[in-house]
């Protein structure tokens, strides 16, 4: 009797390290809500490529809008997701600061953006695998240990599209009565690539950052482009994020009881 209770014992402890490393695959997805800034890098209200190093002269808060967005996550592996998003932002473009600031144009206009993204987490919270976390008696004394070993990062890239509508001013409206092959509304597809880091508050909620850049296949995003235009547009976004994760049921599928 005593030889199968230290068997058993020692079978225990064998496996342990390996059903704490599997911990994660409970809760393989997470529900997202995001709330934050957009950035707009286009013709109105830019600066020469000669001129602005970097495209750092094109960042300015006159030009600063906001974005929101929800997205369902899945992870594959531990380190591997992929998650299905929608975004809505609006877009701002002004001449008053920029290369032509007696052109007069602005431009506002509003993105509704679907997007298919993966993710790769290459730094993982290790409280994702410990049991006594998971029952809400992990955190020690330390704040600043448990800081680190609850945070990720990770990078994302993807596919999108973006749908767009352009509201001018008086001046734009005239250029485009007078150019109409100009572009005030449509559709273009996106390359989202960005960075994000989460801090685990709980077993369930994690709080983070996002930043995420879109290279579109359009440039027309502020209803204007010229002969001496040499890029598409681009914009990028700046999130604060909730993020819950998911029971995983027996079938696979997410688990809401």
């Amino acid at each position: 009797m005593i030889k199968r209770l230290i068997i058993l014992s020692l079978a225990v402890l064998a496996c342990a390290p390996f059903a704490s490393a599997q911990l994660w695959k409970m809760k393989r997805y997470e529900a997202t809500a995001g709330l934050g800034t957009s950035q707009f890098y286009g013709d109105v209200g830019g600066y020469t490529l000669g001129e602005n190093a970097l495209g750092i002269k094109d960042f300015t808060f006159k030009q600063t809008r906001f974005n929101v967005n929800v997205a369902f996550r899945y992870f594959f592996t531990d380190a591997i997701a992929a998650r299905l998003s929608f975004s809505y932002l609006m877009l701002h473009a002004t001449d008053e600061r920029g290369s032509n600031p007696d052109r007069g144009y602005e431009a506002t206009t509003s993105v509704w953006e679907p997007a298919l993204i993966g993710e790769y987490y290459f730094v993982r919270n290790r409280e994702r695998n410990s049991f006594l976390f998971q029952t809400y008696r992990g955190r020690s004394r330390n704040r600043i240990k448990d800081f680190f070993r609850s945070i990720d990062v990770y990078a994302l890239t993807g596919v999108g599209g973006a749908g767009f509508k352009v509201k001018g001013n008086d001046l734009l409206e005239e250029k485009w009565i007078n150019t109409p092959e100009l572009e005030t509304s449509g559709f273009t597809a996106v390359i989202p690539i960005g960075v994000g880091a989460k801090l685990a508050f709980d077993p369930n909620i994690l709080f983070g950052v996002e930043l995420t850049g879109r290279y579109t296949f359009t440039d027309f995003l502020d209803g204007y482009t010229s002969q001496w235009s040499e890029r598409n547009d681009i914009y990028h976004t700046f999130s604060v994020t909730f993020n819950y994760r998911i029971k995983t049921a027996r079938n696979g599928l997410p688990s809401f009881r």
